[in-house]
């Protein structure tokens, strides 16, 4: 009978001891929970609840998305100011009309607009704003006329030339942010989109839209029509972009008050601002 009414204390004692046990383990000196050859995983995937908090200022790879090669367009205009342009393709902006001004081969300012399969359907638009006194005469591009169109797919390189060549071409140029100021020129974004529509590659306006195009490059393999990408207000949020011209240069518009010029990779400000890189050929 001494030997049975001892058996729950024997048993609350096991208890007690392994409870003891327990909670040394987890206690800052007893043995870690994870062994050293098993280092606690950093990513954010590994805590289901982090995974659904990721800061804003987290970089996230964009997913990929090709450019769309430019069907038919329409140009008008032939103006040697540059405020005239930027007048009428906001005329057209305003009528929901995707219109952007360039600066020509011819030196000359001229306007594009539209982005149709098939000719017609370009044409019957193009009437349609001439007859209502909109613009005056006018020239349909063809998706052949575009050097995208023009480049073997095995002659990267050569497409990779025009773009810089077309980019090189608005040097000089008044900075215009957003495409609504006149007196300021191009923005940043606009400076590229227009470079990439010009040989026939869709490009996206802003310059956040066209971070998530084409496909991510590293800082060292970087070719020349590349596109580099800034967090020019802290963070890494995109603000700013440029066309990559080589030997670690970019071509792009700065700032209001300053015209389109060629900068460094490599001076402080860009190298602490760079967010990354993409390629769309």
């Amino acid at each position: 009978m001494k030997t049975f009414r001892s058996l729950p204390f024997f048993f609350y004692s096991l208890f007690v001891a392994g409870l003891l046990i327990f909670l040394g383990a987890c206690s800052p000196a007893g043995k870690p929970l994870v062994s050293p050859s098993e280092p606690f995983p950093e990513s954010v995937s590994a805590d289901p609840i982090a995974s659904l908090i990721i800061p804003t200022d987290e970089p996230v790879e964009p997913e990929q998305q090709a450019l769309t090669a430019l069907g038919f367009s329409v140009q008008v205009g032939a103006f040697s100011q540059q405020d005239n342009a930027v007048r009428l393709e906001q005329t057209l902006k305003m009528r929901g009309l995707d219109a952007f001004s360039f600066l020509d081969d011819s030196g000359l300012y001229k306007v594009r607009f539209g982005d149709h399969r098939e000719y017609q359907a370009a044409r019957n638009e193009a009437e349609q704003l001439q007859a209502q006194g909109v613009i005056g005469r006018f020239f349909i591009v063809s998706p052949q006329d575009y050097a995208i169109a023009k480049t073997p797919d095995a002659a990267v390189g050569g497409m990779r030339f025009e773009l810089v060549k077309t980019a090189q071409r608005f040097i000089g140029v008044p900075y215009r942010w957003g495409g609504e100021d006149s007196k300021n020129g191009f923005d940043c974004s606009g400076l590229t989109m227009v470079s990439y529509r010009l040989n026939g590659l869709n490009l996206p306006r802003n310059s956040r839209a066209q971070y998530q195009a084409g496909r991510a490059v590293k800082k060292d393999q970087l070719q020349q029509g590349d596109l580099v990408f800034f967090a020019t207000k802290g963070g890494t949020r995109v603000t700013h972009v440029g066309m990559y011209v080589g030997d670690g240069r970019f071509i792009h518009a700065p700032r209001t008050g300053q015209t389109i010029r060629i900068s460094s990779l490599s001076s402080t400000y860009f190298r602490r601002t760079y967010v990354g890189g993409r390629t769309y050929l």
